[in-house]
């Protein structure tokens, strides 16, 4: 059996120094380097099967890196009940979760966590990001990965969900398919496009669809919902394409209040695919078809690979994407 004496002496460090870390001391500080180093030996030595159930028993401690704003909360529901989600998960395997919304806090706090897992990440920099793998290297982001080659992360598969919309909408007789959406990522200041868009414009050219008019801007939310749906009133006119995939339901209820100001009928005047299935999806008129992103499960993952990443911290990043599923309601119908 794999002492802490034997772990000390092959990794180059003090015995004391190697307890304090397996024991999660949070007033500990090493480097990442040093972390990675006395746990690939522990592992090597067979310490986590000869005390697993030792291992088991310490409560695991994560910060919740939750960078969206009360304001983006309440105008994209998506990301309130995410939270729930994960709030829920980890309450249910006994994992002591604190929030957190700066990165600079967490640094600061680092010592006193096992891991993180990361929800938003909007005007954020390399530099922090950097700073954070250094003092908390078991992190995992969920929906979206600022950094891929520092953290693990889950993702919805948004890719496929776009290109399972436009088969749907194919198949059941639309030719003329638009996209509306809002603006992607804005990492090191840099304005990134969106997934969905990009994967849009993709899928449309390879499947010959010639007319894909894409209509971008703004945050996800309500507001730029209606702004873009204004948009395609004034740039088509009596010229509507024939559907349209809408990057979330929050969008799709703006696009929807300007398409009903402007005598637009959905679906019957034009359809529309949805993303998110949120609760609003059922309320909004008519009730939005749209893809269903699920929450817990993406949680739980991302919870599981915290605990591996703690465990294995030498091992390569990985990144999941979970499908998604069409849930039918009268704004198109297959």
């Amino acid at each position: 059996m794999a002492t802490i004496k034997e772990i000390a002496a092959k990794a180059g460090y003090s015995p004391a120094t190697v307890s304090r870390l397996l024991n999660n001391d949070p007033s500990l500080s090493t480097t990442a380097e040093t972390r990675q180093k006395i746990m690939a030996v522990a592992d090597e030595l067979g310490y986590w099967r000869n005390h697993r159930r030792q291992k088991n028993r310490k409560q695991l401690r994560l910060a919740l890196l939750y960078r969206i704003s009360g304001k983006e909360q309440l105008q994209d529901e998506y990301f309130a009940f995410l939270r729930k989600a994960i709030i829920k998960e980890a309450k249910a395997e006994g994992i002591v979760l604190q929030s957190f919304q700066r990165i600079d806090d967490l640094i600061e706090a680092a010592a006193a966590f096992n891991g993180f897992v990361g929800v938003g990440a909007d005007k954020v920099t390399q530099k922090k990001l950097a700073a954070l793998h250094e003092k908390l290297p078991a992190g995992v982001f969920i929906d979206i990965n600022p950094a891929p080659r520092l953290f693990d992360s889950v993702k919805p598969n948004l890719e496929l969900t776009i290109q399972d919309a436009l088969q749907k909408l194919v198949a059941a007789g639309y030719q003329r398919i638009g996209f509306i959406g809002g603006e992607g990522l804005n990492l090191n200041n840099i304005q990134q496009k969106d997934a969905r868009e990009i994967a849009f414009r993709e899928f449309t050219s390879l499947q010959g669809i010639k007319e894909a008019p894409v209509f971008i801007g703004g945050q996800f939310n309500v507001s730029t919902g209606y702004q873009l749906g204004k948009r395609v009133i004034d740039q088509v006119g009596d010229h509507l394409p024939d559907a349209f995939i809408v990057a979330s339901d929050t969008l799709s209820v703006g696009v929807l209040q300007a398409f009903n100001e402007a005598g637009v009928m959905v679906p019957r005047d034009t359809a529309v695919i949805s993303i998110n299935n949120s609760e609003v999806a059922n309320y909004v008129s008519p009730p939005l078809s749209s893809y269903n992103i699920n929450q817990e499960t993406l949680s739980r993952m991302a919870l599981g690979l915290v605990r591996d990443l703690i465990k294995y911290p030498s091992r390569p990043h990985v990144h999941l994407q979970v499908n998604t599923d069409l849930v039918i309601r009268k704004s198109f119908i297959s």
